[in-house]
Formats: C-alpha cells, sequence, structure tokens
C-alpha cells in the first residue's frame, strides 16, 4: 500500500517537473526572440519617403537609408526600360537601388551612362544591371511602397513585390 502511494507522488511530481520545464522553456524563448527583435524606434526611424514628382528627367536625388546609400534617378527615354527593375510612379520609370557594388561594397560613379565602380571596374546598367567586371550581382533595390508620387522607402507595397518576384 505504501508502495502505490509513493509511485503516484512520483509520478505526479513528474508531470508538475514536466510542466515546470515545459513552460520555463517557452518563456525563455520568448525572451531571446524579444532581444533579438529591433526596437520600435529602430524600426521607425528604417523609414525613408522621398518626392519624386518634382524631378526632372535624368535628374539624380540621393538619400540615406538604414545607414547606406540610396540612388533615385527619373530615366531619360535614351535609357533603356527594365520591366523587372525599373519602379515606376505615376507612369515615369525611376531606377531605384542600394548604390554600393555587389563585388566588394565600393560606391559606383555614375557617368551619363553607366555606374562604375572605381574599385576593380565593375560595371552596371542604368537599372544597376551588371554588366561587365567582378560584380557578381546586380545592385539590391531596397524594399519600398509608392504613396502618389512619393516613394517611402522601408516598407514593401506590391510594387516592391512584383519585382522582388521578377528578380528571383
Amino acid at each position: 500500500m505504501a508502495d502505490c502511494k509513493r509511485r503516484a507522488f512520483f509520478k505526479g511530481a513528474g508531470a508538475a517537473l514536466g510542466i515546470t520545464a515545459t513552460v520555463g522553456g517557452g518563456a525563455a524563448l520568448y525572451g531571446m526572440k524579444r532581444a533579438w527583435d529591433p526596437l520600435p524606434s529602430v524600426v521607425a526611424a528604417g523609414v525613408t519617403t522621398v518626392e519624386t514628382g518634382a524631378m526632372g528627367a535624368g535628374e539624380i536625388g540621393r538619400v540615406e537609408f538604414r545607414g547606406q546609400p540610396v540612388l533615385i534617378m527619373k530615366k531619360t527615354s535614351e535609357m533603356k526600360p527594365n520591366d523587372n527593375r525599373d519602379v515606376i510612379v505615376n507612369g515615369e520609370r525611376f531606377t531605384v537601388i542600394i548604390l554600393i557594388c555587389t563585388h566588394l561594397g565600393c560606391i559606383p560613379a555614375w557617368t551619363g551612362e553607366i555606374f562604375k565602380c572605381a574599385c576593380h571596374g565593375g560595371e552596371f546598367d542604368s537599372s544597376g544591371v551588371n554588366t561587365f567586371g567582378p560584380p557578381p550581382r546586380p545592385m539590391v533595390i531596397p524594399p519600398f511602397k509608392i504613396d502618389g508620387t512619393k516613394l517611402v522607402l522601408g516598407k514593401e507595397g506590391p510594387e516592391y513585390a512584383k519585382l522582388k518576384q521578377a528578380n528571383s
């Protein structure tokens, strides 16, 4: 009789220990995830808005987005359109790229026809696609959303999702 009480006690204690360990493990995982997530103030600071309505053809705008240089250029009629990379705002085509060479992270310069990287001679066309040299892939298009004539960098809109899908 005493053996049955002892066995029941150990079964109950084992179950309680298992439940406690499960709840504690879940709380630890939740705390780790919260520690890895960016702070709300950091997420809010990661949005940059650019007005494109007043830009003229061939005009270049530069902004900083999450510590990286972003180039926004309104394409001229002479520049080759690229449906997989051009951002279209109010019927006008724009190149929107993080202006960092995909080879070693240098900042390419716009020559009027191509982006030329001074570090190792890499070249990109007016859409940011690598055309010559060591860069292994096109320049990155930052996440964006179109709001009228404004380009909101840092928010993913349907236009960005479409370009992302076309480039994958």
